[in-house]
Order: structure tokens, then sequence, then C-alpha cells
């Protein structure tokens, strides 16, 4: 079985977002494997391990990602493979990922491709389905449980508060949710094996890609953070007096009655 993982280099959670005239500032920043990604990493090497496959975990950016490829390849996955191509473009976006993602499995075998559900830095959800668009192949998306019996997978996904069973062909895509499985740590055994690992590097032109082919679709006009909540109020005494304050409140203050 051939198992491909998209994996995205996203800011550490832990980090402090900086946004200055309307962009994050990535200086200094620390970055890691997208969170929903692993989860990804991890059912792929399960897959691999039941039906005796094959991992190839890709990503789009640039030579930085490469860190992160290397930790996938220290969890377990067979080979990586990064497309440069942010550094020749101007601007990008999820529609030139999935583009230039889709133009690479056009060139390759594949059985199922995993991704995480979302990259916690844009939120959109969108490479996943548009890549799945693109090659014209079955998707599902948020999966938290998935078998798969020769050509025809059994999946789980959440769907409002409850659980929705969907049964497909392959080859197919899912994104991955948190729930699907336990992403393992990298082991000082994988860390070393993973250094001598495959580690593909392609740019647009091994793709027969340009630019116009993969131009941007949308275009980001403001980036800025949440306003400050402010302090919540507590009402005190009897329970008569804070409902009528409460409700004082909301006619004059809040101005929702």
């Amino acid at each position: 079985m051939n198992i491909f993982v998209i994996i995205k280099r996203t800011f550490d959670t832990e980090e402090k977002i900086v946004v200055q005239k309307g962009a994050i500032n990535t200086e200094g920043a620390e970055f890691i494997i997208n969170p929903y990604d692993e989860y990804a990493i991890e059912e792929a090497i399960q897959l691999k391990n039941e039906h005796d496959g094959e991992v190839t975990v890709i990503t789009v950016g640039n030579d930085e990602a490469e860190k992160e490829l290397r930790t996938a390849l220290a969890m377990g996955v067979d080979k990586a493979v990064l497309i440069n191509a942010y550094d020749d473009l101007e601007e990008s976006d999820e529609f030139t990922t999935a583009k230039i993602l889709a133009e690479y499995f056009n060139e390759n075998n594949y059985d199922i491709i995993l991704g995480g559900n979302l990259a916690i830095d844009g939120g959109s959800g969108q490479v996943g389905p548009c890549v799945a668009e693109l090659l014209d192949i079955p998707y599902v998306t948020a999966i938290t449980n998935i078998n798969i019996d020769k050509v025809t997978a059994t999946i789980e996904r959440d769907v409002e508060g409850d659980v929705e069973k969907v049964e497909t062909s392959l080859p197919l895509l899912v994104t991955c949710q948190q729930g699907l499985n336990e992403p393992r740590y990298p082991s000082l055994p994988g860390i070393m094996k993973a250094k001598k690992k495959p580690l593909e590097e392609l740019e647009l032109d091994d793709l027969d890609l340009d630019e116009d082919d993969v131009e941007a679709k949308t275009k980001t006009l403001d980036i800025f953070l949440p306003p400050e909540k402010e302090a919540g109020k507590v009402f005190e005494g009897e329970i008569d007096d804070q409902v009528t304050e409460l409700v004082a409140l909301l006619r004059t203050d809040a101005k929702v009655l």
C-alpha cells in the first residue's frame, strides 16, 4: 500500500503570536509539525504496519521545512519529499499548495493520502479537500476512526456532537482529527535512522509547473488579534437583587433587551 501524508510547518502552540502591520512576525519563533498532521502521521504508520505498505511524508515550503520532515522520518515514516516552492512565489494561498500537491500525486502512485483536519496557523482546512477535488478522488474530513479492507475504507467522523459512518473506496484522501490516535514521540533510534532515510527535494520546474499555474486565488487583506476581553462582573447579594441588577445591565449596557 502506498501511503502519503501531507504536513505543514507551523508555529509552536506555545508561541506568543505577534502581529505587526497586518502580518505575523515570525522572527525568532519556534516551528513544529502542525499538531493535527501528527495524527495523520501516526495513522499512516499504523496502516503501514497493518497492510505492509510504505509511508511518504510531503510538504510544500522551503529549506527550513527539512527539520519537520526529519521529525516525521524519526517517528517512523519511510521517505520524505520537500517541494521547495515558496521562495519562488510572491504570493500563495491554499489553492497554490493544493495545486502543487495534486500535480505531484498525478505523477505518483498512491492508495491513500492523509493530512491534518486543519492547520493551527490558518485554520482554513481547505488544502486536503482541494487536493482531492483536483485529483477527482473521494475524501472524508475530520475522521476519528478508519479501517481498510482491500480497496474499501470504513470511516467514522465527527458531526455536530455525533458520529457519522462512511464507507468509500480507494484511492482516498482523509483529514485527521484529535481522538483518532495518540501520536508517538520520535525515539532515539528513530532519530538516528532518520538521518539516513531518503529526503527528496523538488521544485516547480520538476513538476512542469510555473507561477501562473499556481497563482493564488485569494488575498489576505489584514491580520489582527481579537480585542482583549473585559473582566466579567460577579453579582452578590440576594438572588432577587442579582436578577434585577443583571436585567438592568442587559438593558442599559449590553443593550440586548
